[in-house]
Order: C-alpha cells, then sequence, then structure tokens
C-alpha cells in the first residue's frame, strides 16, 4: 500500500524541477511512511511513498521492466498476482522483485491496458509508456483506492492518491467549485467526477485516463451493467444453491485478503459483516487473528457485548478501547486529512478504530460495503414500504399531521423514523430512495443559500437532473426496483463516502484496510441475483444472514442493527460548541457571502436550544468553514 503522485507534460519543454515532485510526495508521507522513490524524465515525474506489505526488501517503486521503457508506480494490492506472475513467467517475462508491482509492468508489455481485466484488487496505477509517450492512470473496479487529476491550462497533467498532493504542484488552481458545494451540503459528500475545486477531478472507478501530449481521454473498462440484464432480474436457482455460492465467493475473497508479509487483523463491530470476516478468517486456519473493537463512553454508541461474543467464538486475540478523544484537536486533525469537505459522522470512530489497530497490525480486513451490496440499511425498507398500495392513503394524510410535532430526544425512535419516511413521500418517487441519503432539501436551500450562491448555480437543480446522478437513474432500469437501488448506492454513496471515509481515516494510521465484501466477484454475483433475496419482506441481508447461519451465532445475525456513529449532536452543545460558535459566526458567514447568517443562526440557536436535532446541517456547515479556512486563505 503506497500514495502515488506524478506530472507529465507536453514534449519540448523545460524540464520537470524534481523539487515540484518532491513536495507533492511530501503531502502523503502518512500513506506510505516506509520509504520514498522517484524516477524522473524531462517531461514525465512519478512518485511513490511506500507503506511496505509484500516483498519487504526489493519492492521498492516506481518499478519498470528490464529495457526502462515501461514505468509503473502504484498504490494498493493485486490479489492474483502470484497467478499473473506464474503464467508472465510462461510468456517468457523475467521478474526481478516477488512484489506484485512487477506484475503491472509485465502484463502492461504482454496485453497492454487489457491486462488489467485479469486483475483482482484495489488500486490507483500510473504507466508510463516511454515508446509511445503515453500515461496511463487506472483505478480499481469499485474505487476503493482514490486519485484525483487536474490537466492544467498548458496541457501538463498533474495527479495524486489525495488532494493534496494535485495542489501541491504550483501550477494546479485553487478555484472553488459552486456545484459541488452545493453537493457537499446535499449529500456530506462530493460524488465523482468532482471535487471541490473546479478543474480537479476524481477518477470514476472502474476507469482508465489515457494521456498524450496534452490530451486526455476516459474510458471504462469496468461496469456492471455490462453483465446481461435479462440475467440480473429472474434467477431460478434455489436460495440453497445461491448460499453455497455466496459463502464459496466470500471463503475465496477473504483467502486472496490473507497475503502479506507482515501482520494483519480485522475490524470487529459484532455485526454479521465484520463477524463474517472474522469468521471466514477462522474457517481458513488464521491464528491468531487479532481483532478490534472500540466504544464511546455513552452507552447507546457501544457494541461491545455484541464483538466481545464473536471473539470468543472464534478464539482472537481481541482488544477493545472505550475513547474518550480530544475532539477539538481531532477535528481539525482529520479535516485536513480528508481534504475536501466530507461530513460523515463516522470518520471519528473509524479514525480512532484504524489508530488503535495499527499499533499492532499494519493490515486490517474490514466488513464495509455489505450494506450497499445486501440492502442493509432502514431506507431500502422504506423505499419498498413506500411502494406499497396500501400506503398510498397515507402519503396523503401523514405528512401534514407529522409536520405538527418536533422530533423525539431518540436518536432511533420510532417517531424519528416516521417523519423520515413522511418527508420521503413527499418527495418524487424518483427522488425517494436518495431522501434519507439527503441532508438539504430544495426549500431548506432556498432559505440558506445567498442569492449570489444560487445565481452561481443557476438555479437549484434537483438531484435526478445532475451528472452523476442522471445517467445512473437512466441505467438503474436495467434491474429489479431493490437492485436498482443498490446500483444507485454502489455507484454514488458507497465509492464516494463509505470508501472515502475508510481509506482517508485508515491511511491517516498508516493503516492497509482490504474489504473481501467489495471483490468484484462478489459484486457481480449478487447484482444477478433478484433483490427479493435480499430484501425478503421487510427483513434485509436476507440471503446473507440465511448464509452466515452456519459459521455464525443467531444472536449476531439477527440482532437489531446499531451502525458505527458517535454522538455528534450532543458534542456540538458541549466541546464542539466554541468551534461552532466561533466559525458560524454572523459577521463571518456574511462576509464570506455564500450562506444567509440569519438561516445559519436558526439552525444553530434552535439545536442549541434542544427544539431540533440539526447536526447534520451544522456539522456539513462547520466542516466547510474549517476546510476553507485551511485551503482557501
Amino acid at each position: 500500500m503506497c500514495g502515488i503522485c506524478g506530472i507529465i507534460q507536453p514534449e519540448n519543454r523545460k524540464p520537470i524541477p524534481e523539487n515540484y515532485l518532491s513536495s507533492m510526495c511530501r503531502t502523503i508521507i502518512h500513506r506510505g511512511p516506509d520509504d520514498e522513490g522517484f524516477h524522473l524524465e524531462r517531461d514525465v515525474a512519478l512518485g511513490v511513498r511506500r507503506l511496505s506489505i509484500i516483498d519487504l526488501e526489493t519492492g521498492h517503486q516506481p518499478l519498470s521492466n528490464e529495457d526502462g521503457s515501461i514505468w509503473t508506480a502504484y498504490n494498493g494490492e493485486i490479489y492474483n498476482f502470484p497467478q499473473l506472475r506464474k503464467e508472465l513467467i510462461q510468456l517468457g517475462h523475467t521478474f526481478k522483485t516477488k512484489t506484485d508491482t512487477e506484475t503491472i509492468v509485465h502484463g502492461y508489455e504482454q496485453w497492454g491496458t487489457d491486462f488489467i481485466k485479469k486483475t483482482n484488487g484495489m488500486f490507483s496505477i500510473s504507466i508510463w509508456d516511454r515508446n509511445n509517450r503515453n500515461l496511463f492512470l487506472i483505478r480499481d473496479r469499485l474505487g476503493i483506492k482514490p486519485l484525483y487529476y487536474s490537466l492544467c491550462r498548458d496541457g501538463t497533467l498533474v495527479f495524486g492518491s489525495e488532494l493534496k498532493a494535485v495542489l501541491a504542484h504550483p501550477k494546479v488552481e485553487r478555484r472553488l467549485n459552486m456545484q459541488a458545494l452545493d453537493l457537499f451540503l446535499t449529500l456530506e459528500y462530493i460524488p465523482a467526477p468532482f471535487s471541490i475545486f473546479e478543474n480537479i477531478f476524481k477518477l470514476p472507478a472502474g476507469s482508465l485516463l489515457a494521456y498524450k501530449n496534452g490530451t486526455i481521454k476516459i474510458s471504462k473498462y469496468w461496469d456492471l451493467q455490462q453483465n446481461e440484464p435479462e440475467k440480473m432480474k429472474e434467477s431460478i436457482r434455489s436460495p440453497e444453491s445461491l448460499q453455497d455460492e455466496l459463502f464459496f465467493l466470500l471463503k475465496e475473497s477473504v483467502r486472496s485478503r490473507l497475503i502479506s508479509d507482515v501482520p494483519l487483523g480485522a475490524f470487529l463491530s459484532g455485526g454479521i459483516d465484520s463477524s463474517a470476516i472474522v469468521g471466514l478468517m477462522h474457517t481458513l486456519g488464521v491464528s491468531p487473528i487479532n481483532t478490534f473493537s472500540i466504544g464511546f463512553e455513552y452507552d447507546t454508541y457501544n457494541e461491545l457485548e455484541h464483538a466481545q461474543r464473536i471473539a470468543e467464538k472464534f478464539s482472537t486475540e481481541h482488544k477493545e478501547f472505550i475513547l474518550k478523544p480530544d475532539i477539538l484537536q481531532l477535528t481539525e486533525k482529520l479535516i485536513l486529512h480528508l481534504d475536501e469537505p466530507f461530513g460523515d459522522f463516522s470518520i471519528f470512530p473509524t479514525y480512532l478504530v484504524s489508530k488503535t489497530a495499527r499499533d499492532s497490525v499494519k493490515v486490517i480486513l474490514s466488513g464495509d460495503g455489505g450494506d450497499e451490496l445486501l440492502a442493509g440499511y432502514e431506507h431500502y425498507q422504506a423505499q419498498k414500504l413506500s411502494r406499497n398500495p396500501l400506503m398510498w392513503p397515507l402519503h396523503k394524510l401523514m405528512p401534514p399531521l407529522i409536520k405538527k410535532f418536533p422530533p423525539s430526544p431518540k436518536k432511533k425512535g420510532l417517531w424519528n423514523k416516521t417523519q423520515r419516511y413522511c418527508r420521503g413521500v413527499e418527495m418524487d418517487k424518483r427522488l425517494r430512495h436518495l431522501r434519507w441519503m439527503m441532508f438539504l432539501s430544495t426549500p431548506e436551500k432556498k432559505s440558506l443559500y445567498s442569492e449570489n450562491f444560487r445565481e452561481n448555480l443557476k438555479g437549484i437543480t434537483s438531484l435526478h437532473e445532475r451528472e452523476p446522478f442522471q445517467s445512473i437513474f437512466e441505467r438503474m432500469n436495467d434491474y429489479d426496483e431493490t437492485n436498482g437501488e443498490l446500483f444507485l448506492d454502489l455507484n454514488t454513496y458507497m465509492v464516494d463516502d463509505i470508501l472515502v471515509k475508510v481509506d482517508r481515516m485508515s491511511m491517516a494510521a498508516s493503516l492497509e484496510t482490504r474489504v473481501p465484501l467489495l471483490d468484484h466477484n462478489v459484486v457481480e454475483f449478487l447484482f444477478k441475483i433478484p433483490g427479493r433475496f435480499k430484501l425478503n419482506g421487510m427483513s434485509s441481508k436476507w440471503i446473507f444472514k440465511k448464509t452466515m447461519e452456519r459459521l455464525l451465532p443467531k444472536e449476531n445475525i439477527y440482532r437489531k442493527k446499531e451502525g458505527f456513529s458517535i454522538p455528534i449532536k450532543h458534542w456540538l452543545r458541549t466541546e464542539l460548541k466554541e468551534m461552532m460558535l466561533d466559525y458560524l459566526e454572523e459577521s463571518r458567514i456574511e462576509k464570506e457571502g455564500l450562506f444567509s447568517s440569519q438561516a445559519v443562526n436558526g439552525l444553530v440557536e434552535s439545536h442549541l436550544k434542544k427544539k431540533c436535532n440539526n447536526s447534520h446541517q451544522i456539522w456539513a456547515l462547520l466542516v466547510f468553514e474549517i476546510w476553507k479556512d485551511k485551503y482557501l486563505s
């Protein structure tokens, strides 16, 4: 696991200064504290910060083929590299290292960019082909590893694993992208290909960027739509045979992710996803299994009891901690690591459990992705309920009545769920699924956004009319209703929220995180299964739960979902109150000219007086203001 960065410019320019590359590399030391490597030519510069996982002694990067005509700087893991290596040796290639990186240069020599279709892994890859003067950037199928790029006015391409590496190049401009800011305040994340800066982009998952002499072309090399849609709509196979195949695929996915020359472990929350990973590691003979759980002082945010049950069943070397973080210091630290505004509260526990695990291991297996693949969230149930004709009369009667009453102080109370459901059914049917993922409605934006902000946006447009959502909504019709909603989340929320959080927070602690549930073979299989096997009646993750009955205690499989969160609404009234009032102070907001100070004050005051829980809206504004202070001042 590493962090990469690089520069390529059109021919016949002044040589690229080495200090440009070294400055970019310094910004991502946390991604690779073990080693640093540069490759410089007149018009090309590749840099790597390395976290040594495989082939600790000879795995230095950037790395080339025998004659130095092909170079790669690479971040990630190719899990099937031993098989690829064997195949390439049989085809006449000579290897000088034992690292997976070398399969990239020889694979490209043998098959061109089609080599990527043979890989199974998580990665962001750069390949410099000197003879053809082509540079390629490739991101893994599911977008587990990040890759940012910017094409400068003079045709220079700058890229990096994190946005801060791109910003370190002096030719890259810092201009706030208003459309991206609107998306952030709506969703709490910024979907690819956008970033918070104009002219800096995220390479979408499953994509390849080709650069030659100042121009770029982006194409998809993997897409779920490449499967045959008619095979997704129904399955004639028995549930039992589907469970057997799912168990086999998950077991093989975990097996491939155990490859490492350094100690590894697993996050363990006690939920079915992380418990399944630990159970499969035990089945595969891993011993000892290092597992890690954290809890907070607030009892409602602890799941340690459930994690302990799994740890005892599989005899793991279990470490659990009740954390009392310095929330003020941590807030600024983590926002800097994220590079752009990001509002998911669970960055805190993700970073803290990563930091805790890093004291014992360098590699961790995580259960991320299960909810987005198997309909694990409540909003999938809400969406299914909203399609039931028996509910339609209530859709007209309930919303006006519900609005007359305040929310419950209980985070997951039935009343609050009913209120969210009613707000959802008031929306366009196409947007109901997104309602649970949205934090500002159109009327709220009109109140919060300044006239200047609204004019810059050229009006407030519904999400389903904007990219990347518009094209995804069109393709949802290839699937049944539940799978269509999962397809939407897979291509937006999962890649641009969940995986961003996991990558940035674990790499901030110099910890490599592997996600077996997001093996592309598992993903492709699950999207061929009808949605009724995932959301069976109102039972979420049905086929996964039935599959895991052979491995896990039923108390863990069928327990109520808790989630991985923190008491942010309390912190905004206590530890974070002074910071919130400082950054959202009236004169500051008015001077900035983006938001209505009156609307911001209203959100803050009603939250402090406990009239409403405005934690999502306030946290997003606070994150943006802290980010803006660090990156645009």
